[in-house]
């Protein structure tokens, strides 16, 4: 294979990967772009080898590669009590994966085809996101004066926060501090408007979302 064309497929994978990453790293997800480049090269870089060591048996490549990432999207996930979030990170890693494996293989309409496809779908998505349609979640960090029990800003959380739970709490005596962070599940709306009430509140000093 020549030089050029092995430079193209890597480059194109690299485009495709870092603009799809930067969006997801820009909305606050658990996975950035750093992660979507270091998969799909990765895939085609393994690929483009193993078609130049190997030009008649490079098949069994592609089943490990997809079977492989599966540990790696399975580490995006974050498990609550009662769920697990992420797989939708999880899946796009999978699927990045499969797109440098698709560009190192020289298929370049297919790889094109199912890019489009996965921006179609992220676009629609945050379409429905900002109607207000849909569940989202949120993890948010309660920067607070004073020892504030949790009970009094989880009862600030209910009713419309579909499901909410903590992730750390951190109190600090000396500096009379306190820090909440849960991971909260609900509508945009839903959120907003929880997240509006607590900022009301005499002990809170921020808040940040991510």
């Amino acid at each position: 294979m020549e030089i050029t064309q092995l430079l193209i497929r890597l480059l194109m994978t690299f485009v495709f990967a870092y603009l799809f990453g930067l969006d997801r790293q820009k909305s606050n997800k658990s996975v950035g772009f750093g992660t979507f480049i270091f998969v799909s090269v990765g895939s085609c870089a393994l690929t483009l080898a193993t078609i130049s060591l190997q030009p008649e048996n490079f098949l069994p490549v592609f089943g490990a590669i997809v079977t492989g990432i599966g540990f790696l999207g399975a580490g995006a996930l974050i498990r609550n009590t009662d769920k697990i979030f992420g797989f939708t990170t999880a899946a796009s890693l999978w699927v990045f994966a499969i797109l440098g494996l698709i560009i190192g293989a020289g298929q370049y309409f297919i790889g094109i085809a199912l890019y489009v496809l996965v921006w179609s779908v992220i676009i629609f998505d945050k379409q429905l996101e900002r109607k207000g349609l849909g569940s989202y979640k949120r993890k948010i960090i309660i920067n607070m004066h004073g020892i504030v029990n949790t009970r009094e800003v989880e009862k600030s959380l209910a009713n419309g926060i579909r499901r909410y739970h903590l992730l750390s709490k951190e109190i600090d005596k000396k500096n009379n501090k306190g820090c909440l962070i849960y991971l909260i599940e609900g509508t945009k709306k839903e959120l907003n408007k929880k997240l509006n009430r607590i900022y009301s509140k005499e002990w809170c000093d921020s808040i940040k979302i991510e």
